[in-house]
């Protein structure tokens, strides 16, 4: 067998013709700016899936042709035309991928001004391109070895199947318990060493109503890098006097990190005997707060409410994993329901346990796989409701399982991006403040808030972007997408999926950015008494600010 025929043979038609259409795709914009570099990467990843099934489609319009194929003369004629497309195509696309570039960034009131260069997006893109078709095509070369010589022992149509099946199975588990797992192993350990240390200027707190404080029932290193944060930078007396004029007290926050105990439902116990020790149980107010992979918590979420009642608040957090949120995403998400679990059940069997007109407000808050990780406690919104005295979810993934269902249901006419359930009785999703309060009709307590943005990739990526196309493309667009976005198969699902990488790195009010807009979402939610709407404009200038 000649090994140059598998490994150094040319393109195929319909790869080639694929591999371009998929790369130019990629080009176009999605719901957030790319950086050159990622789109080389992308288009790379694009034109080698393009390729793929080019190729296939080749194959099987070969076997159906057999013996009626074109003459050489037609063959050759055919390249030509479809490599002058081709290339056509490709400089029109890599043109035009600058002006849309421009749109999206100024769409979202970033700087329209950026480095973007064809030549290089587009030698990226090959290079990967190369690699990966190479090593495909070493694979394809180890399996023809390997029929062949299972050809010496067995019928050749036996030894075909068998060699397919094998090597298969060898890649899928290189693949997965090779590479991925790998990967994995040492995202988790990098990870771990991070959890270890401390943000730059966060002190170990010196009241006692914080987690690693004086007489905390947890050791200030037990917390972990993300919780050494969240209650190290605590808002102080100080700072909240400074904002309502005085009376201040100091806030209460408790965490409990992984290394502190061995299990979600050891690890909530803590939690609630820390919330006894720290008198959270007699606040007007107790949030339990869902955390993402590394254990991280909005300080938006916790400062709003914090400034809202002047520091006589109390929230609880726990950590379930060591990996970033979108590593979490992929392998731990059943950590993150487990924690979510546990963590409200134990505070709520507490919280109930008080008299009926004693009991602090409970309420529940998280943003991206920390919803996720709360939304699992419950059985769907009405359980929700009973349970709860309000929720404010911010950037909720695809896969929450209420969010979901919500969506699914809404009531019809209402967009995907801004969906309406029950007549918004209970519910409310939003990305502008105004939007809290459409449809107009009662809203009466307790109250649930989705705040989503409709370019914020958390919230619309989804493995059905493979094959199907996403509602929140169909006209009305909400507004933040867009116009020139379209959907591609495969194509669309790579970008949005890049799109993650860069969900932080845009202005608030775009991508996975909520800024102020989570103080509109708490005064719907749990505003305390006396609050009004001035204040709300008043806490949103202040957080802007600060």
């Amino acid at each position: 067998m000649d090994r140059g025929r598998v490994v150094r043979r040319g393109l195929g038609f319909g790869g080639t013709l694929l591999a371009t259409l998929f790369f130019c795709a990629s080009l176009t914009p999605s719901l957030l700016p790319r950086t050159w570099l990622y789109q080389g990467l992308m288009g790379g990843i694009t034109a080698l899936l393009g390729y793929a099934l080019g190729a296939v489609a080749g194959a099987g319009c070969r076997a159906l042709l057999r013996g009626r194929l074109p003459t050489s003369r037609w063959r050759r004629t055919a390249w030509r035309v479809m490599l002058a497309g081709c290339a056509i195509l490709t400089a029109a696309a890599l043109w035009y991928s600058f002006d849309w570039q421009r749109d999206l960034r100024s769409l979202m009131g970033m700087d329209p001004a950026i480095s973007w260069s064809a030549p290089v997006i587009l030698a990226v893109a090959v290079a990967f391109f190369a690699a990966f078709l190479l090593v495909a095509r070493l694979i394809r070369l180890g399996a023809r070895k390997l029929v062949a010589w299972l050809g010496l022992f067995v019928p050749s149509y036996v030894g075909h199947v068998i060699g397919v099946l094998l090597v298969a199975f060898l890649v899928s588990v290189f693949a997965s318990d090779v590479l991925f797992s790998g990967f994995v192993t040492t995202i988790s350990d990098v990870s771990s060493v991070a959890n270890s240390g401390t943000q730059p200027g966060v002190r170990r707190p010196t009241s006692a109503t914080l987690s690693g404080g004086p007489g905390s029932l947890v050791s200030w290193e037990s917390l972990g890098r993300e919780g050494r944060t969240f209650t190290g930078t605590a808002t102080t007396p100080a700072r909240l006097a400074a904002f309502s004029g005085g009376g201040a007290v100091e806030p209460i926050r408790v965490y409990i990190g992984l290394d502190a105990a061995s299990s979600p439902r050891d690890q909530a116990a803590l939690a609630v005997r820390e919330l006894e020790r720290t008198g959270a149980f007699e606040r007007p107010v107790l949030a339990v707060l869902g955390t993402t992979g590394t254990g991280w918590v909005d300080h938006g979420i916790a400062d709003t409410l914090e400034y809202m009642y002047n520091g006589d608040s109390a929230m609880v957090a726990v950590q379930y994993s060591y990996l970033p949120s979108w590593v979490s995403f992929l392998v731990d998400r059943g950590k993150a329901a487990r924690a979510g679990v546990a963590l409200f059940e134990a505070v709520r069997t507490r919280w109930a346990a008080l008299p009926a007109d004693d009991r602090p407000r409970l309420v529940i808050s998280g943003e991206s796989l920390g919803s996720f990780e709360l939304e699992n406690a419950f059985r769907g919104l009405a359980d929700l409701a009973a349970r709860t005295d309000g929720a404010l979810f911010v950037g909720p993934p695809n896969a929450n399982p209420i969010w979901r269902a919500l969506t699914d249901g809404r009531d019809p006419g209402s967009p995907l991006w801004r969906p309406v359930y029950d007549s918004g009785r209970t519910v409310r999703f939003a990305q502008r403040p105004a939007d809290l309060w459409r449809p107009p009709g009662p809203w009466p307590h307790p109250r649930v808030v989705y705040l989503q943005n409709s370019s914020d990739p958390v919230v619309w990526w989804s493995p059905a972007l493979v094959y199907d196309r996403p509602g929140w493309l169909e006209p009305p667009r909400a507004p933040g997408v867009n116009p020139q976005m379209n959907w591609f198969p495969l194509v669309t699902f790579w970008q949005v999926l890049v799109d993650m990488i860069a969900a932080r790195s845009v202005p608030p009010g775009h991508g996975h950015r909520y800024g102020p807009n989570i103080v509109n979402g708490w005064a719907a939610v749990a505003a305390p008494q006396g609050w009004n709407e001035a204040d709300t404009a008043r806490l949103r200038a202040h957080i802007s600010a600060s």
